[in-house]
């Protein structure tokens, strides 16, 4: 399917379902091969980060493909990467439906998913038989019945399993759709998480994917750490919880992601940028919705970016052409 066709007569369609079911509608015509974006190869998007080498900057964020069905067609999209996930130690259904939302006059989307997988050891099984042709991210995360206390062994355990199925590894602590996950983003809790990642495998590359909502101390405690154990990034930003950039509040509990979210993971990526140990790569995610707002993020000191609901509001060619803006603006610049 042509991207045209898919914009001016398919997405229309689409946006009048529920989003949850077009969400899943989607993933199986990926999955299939039945809708293909396109693709911008130039020699200057190759990038090196953290030791693994990128064909494009530009990457499909976590949340989209949460249980790697899809992991084989990705590159069809012009993705320089992809970040599949949240996966957790067990299975888990997430929280009750609707659980997923459109804010279509706001280009944004709030979502409660709640981590709803099918488990590590399902997707050791389908990583097993497939072939990514693209630098593959595992996101990872704890259950919900798991105690806050017992968080590291959940994702030790999801780290050990998965670690030789990816490039690297997105810790994440920042979701606010599981109760208290955040307050492991504290020093002394994501120390205890990270210690176990590290003792398990010391070389793979670690991020930690930050929340937008923490204060600026709280983004320097998660640097401190990052300094502390040698991760490899940080990811900046997950979803808001806050709603003072709508124009009215939708009455929608959940993590808030879209354009509103622009300024904030901005303002947390540039803080981040300022105040990084030499060597630590950042990831820019959160309200990139055009090709200029991947540019914007890539010169205030991301490394790479991903898009997510800038790819469902925008093209479905839109890696593509964030690619070709990149290129021509001589952008991402510096290997690392």
């Amino acid at each position: 399917m042509k991207a045209g066709l898919y914009e001016n007569v398919l997405r229309p369609a689409l946006f009048r379902l529920d989003a949850e079911r077009v969400h899943r509608l989607g993933m199986h015509a990926v999955a299939k091969g039945w809708v293909k974006g396109d693709q911008f190869h130039h020699p200057s998007l190759e990038k090196e980060v953290s030791g693994i080498k990128f064909p494009n900057p530009v990457g499909l964020a976590a949340g989209f493909d949460k249980d790697g069905e899809a992991i084989d067609r990705w590159a069809d999209f012009g993705f320089g990467f992809v970040e599949i996930g949240t996966v957790t130690r067990n299975a888990q259904p997430g929280n009750p439906k609707p659980r997923l939302f459109r804010i279509p006059g706001q280009k944004a989307i709030v979502n409660r998913m709640g981590f709803n997988n099918s488990g590590a050891d399902a997707l050791l099984a389908r990583l097993q038989q497939s072939q990514p042709r693209i630098p593959l991210g595992i996101n990872i995360g704890k259950g919900k019945a798991t105690p806050l206390e017992q968080a590291a062994e959940d994702y030790a355990y999801s780290f050990k399993l998965l670690r030789e199925h990816g490039n690297y590894f997105a810790v994440n602590v920042s979701s606010p759709n599981t109760e208290g996950l955040r307050s492991l983003q504290d020093r002394d809790a994501l120390s205890k998480i990270l210690w176990r990642l590290k003792e398990i495998d010391d070389q793979k590359p670690i991020f930690v994917k930050v929340a937008p909502d923490l204060d600026l101390a709280g983004l320097d405690e998660v640097l401190e750490a990052a300094d502390d154990f040698g991760l490899a990034g940080l990811i900046a930003t997950n979803t808001t919880t806050a709603r003072d950039m709508l124009p009215a509040d939708p009455g929608i509990q959940g993590g808030l992601s879209g354009a509103p979210l622009k300024g904030k993971a901005l303002a947390a990526l540039k803080h981040l940028k300022q105040n990084a140990p030499e060597g630590l790569a950042l990831i820019g995610v959160g309200g990139i919705m055009d090709p200029e707002g991947a540019a914007e993020r890539m010169e205030a000191g991301a490394d790479l970016v991903q898009i997510y609901s800038g790819w469902v509001y925008g093209s479905v060619a839109l890696p593509a052409q964030i690619c070709r803006r990149l290129a021509a603006k001589g952008l991402p610049g510096d290997v690392q």
